[in-house]
């Protein structure tokens, strides 16, 4: 086999196969060339992946395998771009015997739909994530506070305190006899002419000094009401 020739036909073929992409960087001592692969989807600047392959013939190639290279990544992490070139070096050792470039480039192109999609996947998910936490925290303004077993007896312990301190203050106020002032301010006897009377707009000037000397009476609520 010549090598030398072998090389020569296959990146002419390759030349005339990515016309306008693969690029020769070296023809001396050996052919090194360059070719651009991206994902279906690649549109520069909004979605999808790409790189760039590099391939440098060996004096054995293609019994050999041939020096390869991922460069450029573009959505690309360092570890994808590894993984690539481990991956096509595994395929190179499986095709030995035969010029393998376009077998290569073209697994290669393979691969990086599939990465493509499962980076898609990704997003959508962690999107979908990001939008489900943005919802449950909305939800939990309008939830308020889950009543457990504990906060409850805490907040009836609360209660039943609150309401023990409002039964002993109605207790103290029915056993208090009301003062002569009280008595008048609680009086019903005012009838309809003295409000009209009042409502018709005089004024009428209140002397509260003749009021009181009935705080100091001890009068009974009940005697009031059994003189009515």
């Amino acid at each position: 086999m010549d090598h030398k020739e072998e090389q020569t036909n296959e990146v002419e073929a390759l030349d005339s196969i990515y016309c306008g992409e693969l690029e020769i960087l070296a023809t001396e001592p050996l052919h090194v060339f360059s070719i651009p692969i991206k994902s279906d989807d690649y549109e520069e600047g909004v979605s999808g992946i790409q790189c760039l392959l590099k391939f440098e013939y060996t004096p054995m190639y293609p019994e050999e395998v041939p020096i390869i290279d991922v460069e450029e990544g573009e959505n690309l992490d360092e570890s994808s771009l590894n993984e690539l070139k481990e991956f096509l070096i595994e395929q190179a050792s499986e095709n030995l015997g035969m010029v393998m470039v376009f077998t290569l480039v073209s697994a290669a192109q393979e691969w990086m739909n599939t990465l493509n999609d499962k980076l898609q996947v990704r997003k959508q998910e962690m999107e979908e994530e990001k939008k489900r936490k943005e919802e449950e925290e909305e939800r939990k303004k309008f939830e308020g506070t889950r009543v457990t077993v504990e906060s409850f007896l805490v907040w009836k312990q609360a209660f039943d305190e609150e309401m023990g301190i409002l039964k002993q203050k109605e207790g103290s106020n029915k056993g208090r006899k009301l003062t002569g002032k009280e008595l008048f301010m609680t009086d019903k006897s005012l009838n309809e002419s003295d409000l009209k009377f009042l409502e018709e707009g005089d004024f009428v000037k209140v002397d509260e000094s003749l009021f009181q000397d009935l705080d100091d009476l001890d009068i009974d609520d009940q005697e009031l009401l059994d003189e009515d």
